[in-house]
């Protein structure tokens, strides 16, 4: 049965609709983001940036009105009017209607007749009033204009008459906002949404592939595909890795069922030999040709055997919690006739246990052919799992041969070498230990070779 049903990467691009509407939902999130910026940019730099515009008209203001009582000395207002291009009103007041201040009032006040619904053009009165005292060593009458632009008068010292000087002031705060900050905003909107775009539709799909990638390997059945999601680059990506998914485990299928259907195929005619060799009573072979033919059929079985755990035969065993001691003391009691020591600390683990059986059993049995007596094996429990060893007399394996001894038919010359031997008894028992969460390691103590079975069973 197929788990991932091939798919063109072509279909994992975003049709428009949905690019369209992604990219919308995307644009809302960066306004979304501009407007939260521009709050706070106003809240934190508004202030600031309306005093230094405030300081700057003071500077400038002061500086023309300077100008201005100085030239008034030698020009009427009308021509001081038309030579400087000047704003100028002459009379006790500049607007008609307004009555004078009140007498004692602060040197900051605005006449009452000047009482605007706005009351920050009066507060910006006030302050540039302020400003005007500092610089100019007097305090000028400074009025908010209630008629036609936004601004003040400011009070001139005429020697004549009283003078008036018009200073339009633009808006503090409100709508259209300032062009830096709006900016500023705008940028940082945009951050903002292309932050959220890389982390939702780019890193956490690669985290998602990333962790399926980790979880994969060349023996594992994945239940379902990795679902499409993220952005058009990213769900390519992952309609590959599905297809790549699928491909490894059409292979893995293909292998098992051909390495399957070679064992089962040399079973009959194993069968067929064994029945003629009891068959052949009546007429009775040689005993030393009857001892090579039992030979012969006892390494097909073995390679047969052999074959039919590779491919699997046991893998689908579920775990069982057992005692690993008393599973390696009966496996160690049905594999040859030498001395075999026993140091095997009592655990309780949760493992497959016909599999790990298997496991030290071509453990043993290498020992035995390869290797030479005394044999020992040796049981612990480690932080979360268990650590079986398989010692033996011999000269073991060189170190630049352990891993081609772990590859499936790998036979090494002379030490896996022999009759019956097909190159699979430590590639099946590195399997079974990398199925537990482990490996097969290298061992070297005095005066002996060993191979370590690491696991950590399931929990």
């Amino acid at each position: 049965m197929c788990l991932y049903p091939m798919a063109n990467p072509v279909a994992a691009e975003l049709p428009g609709g949905r690019q369209a509407r992604q990219m919308l939902a995307y644009g809302l999130v960066g306004l979304g983001f501009a407007a939260l910026a521009l709050l706070l940019l106003q809240v934190l730099l508004g202030h600031r940036l309306a005093q230094q515009r405030q300081q700057q008209l003071g500077t400038e203001l002061g500086a023309k009105l300077l100008l201005a009582e100085v030239a008034l000395e030698r020009f009427s207002p009308a021509s001081l009017a038309q030579i400087g291009g000047l704003q100028l009103a002459v009379g006790p007041w500049p607007e008609p209607g307004a009555r004078p201040p009140a007498a004692g009032g602060s040197s900051r006040a605005v006449a009452p007749g000047f009482a605007l619904a706005d009351p920050r053009l009066r507060r910006q009165a006030g302050e540039l009033r302020g400003q005007l005292c500092r610089r100019l060593g007097r305090c000028p009458l400074v009025l908010p204009a209630q008629r036609g632009p936004r601004g003040v008068w400011i009070e001139l010292v005429s020697p004549l008459e009283s003078v008036w000087l018009f200073a339009p002031l633009p808006p503090l705060a409100g709508w259209p906002p300032d062009p830096l900050m709006l900016s500023l905003a705008l940028g940082s909107g945009g951050i903002g949404a292309g932050l959220l775009f890389l982390s939702l539709e780019v890193q956490r799909p690669l985290r998602r592939l990333e962790q399926a990638l980790a979880e994969l390997n060349l023996d594992a059945q994945v239940a379902a595909p990795l679902a499409l999601g993220g952005s058009g680059a990213v769900r390519a990506l992952t309609v590959r890795f599905n297809a790549m998914v699928e491909r490894l485990e059409r292979a893995g299928r293909d292998r098992a069922t051909m390495l399957a259907g070679i064992a089962h195929d040399l079973r009959a005619p194993l069968t067929r030999l064994r029945l003629r060799l009891d068959l052949a009573t009546a007429q009775p072979l040689a005993e030393p040709e009857r001892r090579r033919s039992a030979a012969d059929l006892d390494a097909l079985e073995r390679i047969t055997r052999q074959f039919l755990l590779f491919a699997g035969a046991e893998r689908a065993e579920p775990p069982l919690w057992v005692p690993l001691h008393q599973l390696v003391a009966e496996a160690a009691a049905v594999v040859g006739s030498l001395p075999l020591e026993l140091d095997l600390q009592p655990l309780e683990r949760r493992v497959r246990p016909t599999a790990l059986t298997r496991a030290v059993t071509n453990l043993l049995e290498n020992a035995i052919s390869h290797g030479a007596p005394p044999l020992r094996i040796v049981l612990r429990g480690s932080a979360d799992g268990f650590v079986l060893e398989v010692w033996d007399g011999g000269k073991g394996i060189a170190p630049g041969d352990w891993q081609t001894a772990l590859e499936p038919f790998q036979r090494l010359d002379p030490a896996r070498g022999g009759q019956g031997h097909c190159g699979l008894g430590l590639a099946i028992a590195d399997r079974i230990a990398r199925d537990h969460g482990g490996g097969l390691r290298r061992l070297v103590g005095p005066g002996g070779f060993g191979v370590a079975l690491e696991g950590r069973g399931w929990a």
